[in-house]
């Protein structure tokens, strides 16, 4: 095999399709909402025609809700535009084994219109048009994704029957760190670190977490878009490996009153030659002035692209003091309590954005990441003195309440435009504006148990 465990080259992946070992590739893309979305193609046919021309696969995928509802607004997709194709072009540096699915093979794709110009709007694409950025800089981006999750008895059908309401939490007290209750889950948790490494990922290792049934499993660090990749093909994975177990896991910012999940973003920015340009042993706190200037652009747009990091109505659940999850916007060296977190020495010199949750589309939210740094190298910006203690009750700026906030301010933000593009800007506003009116005109349960009688 070329490279990681499990990655294989198109040379390599023949002979096993010729032998009937692999009959089945799946050819994704992460849409709007980070789902894992494509094709499953006869792997013959993949080796004979889609390897090198892609396949095609309808517009509407990057213009509906969650529910897959076609809705109004976006200047990509429309009935008036007769919801045409777009073509899936695989990233043949992606493909892999999918050790839990017989057979098969994966690769990521990249969005093209058929007169073959990218689609900008596709979170792919978004991400690679800031690292192409970085890229002019000399700068290459490496990014370590931390993404949480709660664990059920319950199977996803059973689930669904039951309204997501009245699930059977997988551990009946806070696991975090805990060996015992967690090995309750490590058929489950095995398989799906062991399902990884044979799908090109590197894992470090589980732990539980403080919600029930609550765990994190991390992998190594990698350049950007790979990491995004891979993060797409294990929240994906981990789902298909649960429902084989007959169990349900959910990656939701926030399932109930308890923490929520979240998935903390490492960045750390290299020279193209290796270097760690963001370490200086010789600076206070040993920060280069460039990784000084990229906090502080972290600062000044974190407001602007929240809506990156937060994309959901339940996303702004998940922002509670004493909880774990940021409120304000502010930076600490090793402090949980801000929503920057400087951590590591030399090669290891990064920063952790608190902000994001476990429902975040990491494509979108590293690209912010990026966005927000390189505002600040620009511009060179000054960076604030760091926050000690206890940033809840600080008075720095706070993180957006809710979705609405998030989407005006992004709607607002010169910062976003100038590094997304206008087309860019307005695709997710409307998307952000289709779930506030959605939420508006539900009934929820909460209502009833209030008003039923009472009112």
């Amino acid at each position: 095999m070329a490279g990681r465990t499990g990655m294989i080259t198109t040379d390599e992946l023949n002979p096993l399709i010729d032998a009937g070992e692999i009959d089945t590739v799946i050819v994704a893309f992460t849409d709007m909402q980070g789902r894992l979305v494509g094709k499953r193609v006869a792997a013959r046919f993949f080796k004979d025609e889609i390897s090198s021309h892609g396949a095609e696969c309808c517009n509407y995928l990057l213009a509906v809700d969650v529910e897959m509802n076609t809705v109004d607004g976006y200047r990509i997709s429309s009935w008036e535009k007769g919801y045409g194709d777009m073509a899936m072009i695989p990233d043949l540096a992606t493909m892999r084994l999918v050790p839990w699915l017989p057979g098969t093979a994966l690769v990521m794709a990249d969005l093209t219109w058929l007169d073959e110009a990218p689609v900008r709007v596709s979170p792919r694409e978004i991400l690679k048009a800031q690292s192409a950025r970085l890229a002019e800089l000399g700068l290459v981006a490496q990014i370590g994704t931390e993404l949480e999750f709660i664990v059920f008895d319950d199977s996803y059908r059973d689930a669904w029957k039951k309204g997501y309401v009245s699930l059977t939490a997988s551990s009946d007290y806070n696991i975090d760190y805990a060996i015992l209750a967690s090995t309750r889950m490590e058929p489950l948790l095995r398989d799906i670190r062991v399902g990884m490494e044979g799908a090109g990922l590197y894992c470090e290792g589980v732990k539980g977490e403080c919600n029930l049934g609550q765990q994190e499993i991390a992998f190594r660090y990698d350049e950007a878009l790979v990491t995004c990749d891979n993060h797409s093909i294990y929240k994906n994975g981990a789902k298909e490996i649960a429902d084989q177990h007959g169990k349900s896991i959910t990656f939701m910012a926030k399932y109930d009153a308890r923490e929520g999940n979240s998935c903390h973003v490492h960045i750390s920015l290299r020279g193209t030659d290796g270097s760690a340009v963001f370490a200086d042993e010789d600076a206070e706190y040993g920060m280069s002035k460039m990784f000084r200037h990229f906090i502080a652009g972290q600062l000044a747009a974190m407001r602007e692209l929240t809506l990156f990091f937060a994309p959901n109505i339940n996303s702004y659940k998940r922002f509670v003091e004493g909880s774990f999850a940021p409120t304000a916007v502010a930076w600490g060296l090793d402090n949980r309590t801000c929503s920057l977190r400087v951590v590591g020495r030399g090669h290891s010199m990064r920063v952790e954005n608190r902000v994001p949750g476990g429902d975040v589309n990491q494509y979108l939210a590293v690209a912010a990441l990026i966005a927000g740094g390189l505002h600040g190298i620009e511009n060179e910006l000054e960076l604030e003195p760091l926050l000690e203690g206890n940033a809840y009750g600080s008075a720095a700026p706070r993180v957006p309440a809710n979705l609405r906030e998030a989407a005006e301010l992004f709607g607002g933000s010169a910062i976003a435009r100038a590094a997304f593009g206008d087309d860019v800007v307005e695709h997710y506003l409307n998307n952000a504006a289709i779930e506030v009116a959605a939420y508006d005109a539900a009934v929820t349960d909460w209502e009833r148990v209030r008003g039923f009688e009472r009112l």
